[in-house]
Formats: structure tokens, sequence, C-alpha cells
């Protein structure tokens, strides 16, 4: 027997306007029949392709320290550092920059959503399957 993961859960002060913003950066949606609203103290979006889901749950903790669990991301389309413009635009903030790390073109820039929980953006897999620039 075995278990399977139901949904990623993150803890937060607001759930409604960080769930809102996990949308924006994920292109999730709310569960069908059951919408996310201001006041909510629960808020659970899914992608709509895959089904995985994301349940935002307020806390009277503040967060402490580095995430022991992080969402690394991947561009859906585009580029790192086309997605990196976008989440810095939308309200992200940037904590490491480790481009370039492992030589030119790869690695990934480490990011914070607006209550500090840190994320990773990677590389699009076009980007990861081309062959290494020449140097």
């Amino acid at each position: 027997m075995t278990s399977l993961i139901s949904h990623t859960t993150v803890d937060c002060a607001n759930a409604y306007e960080l769930s809102e913003w996990w949308k924006q950066v994920l292109g999730y949606v709310d569960v069908p029949g059951d919408p996310n609203l201001p006041g909510h103290e629960e808020c659970m979006i899914l992608d709509p392709d895959s089904g995985h889901a994301v349940l935002f749950i307020e806390v009277p903790d503040v967060k402490a320290g580095k995430n022991r669990l992080h969402f690394d991301l991947r561009p859906r389309t585009g580029t790192r550092d086309e997605e990196l413009a976008r989440l810095l635009g939308i309200g992200a903030t940037q904590v490491a920059d480790l481009r370039d790390t492992h030589g030119p073109g790869t690695g990934w820039v480490v990011l914070a959503d607006p209550e500090g929980n840190e994320f990773c953006t990677l590389r699009s897999r076009a980007e990861a399957e081309a062959p290494p620039a020449e140097v």
C-alpha cells in the first residue's frame, strides 16, 4: 500500500490574498462551485489541466526561517528570464540569483511570494534541453 499527495498546503496570514496572487503565478483557478472569497481562512486553487491543488490555510504563526519545502516553477511558455520579469512585475521579491551557477545558461532564481514563502524559477524545458552555448 502507498499514499498519494492530495494537495500541497501553504500556511499563511491571508489565505484569500495569497491564493489570488498564486493564481496569477500558476494559472490555477478556484475549485468549481467553491469560490475563494475575502475573509476565507482556507482557499484552494486548482490547475485546470492536471487537477493539482494548492490549499492556503491561515495560521497564527509568522514565517520564521527558510522554507523546508518549496515550489520549483518552470515556465509553461517563454524563457526563465521572461518568467522572472513577469513574477517580479506581479510582486515577487528576488532572494538569490543562481543563474549561470553551473555554466552559461544554467541555474535558477530564488524568489519570495508576498508573505515571504520562497520558491524558484527554473529554465523552460526548451532551454534545459538545448545544447550548451559555446564559450
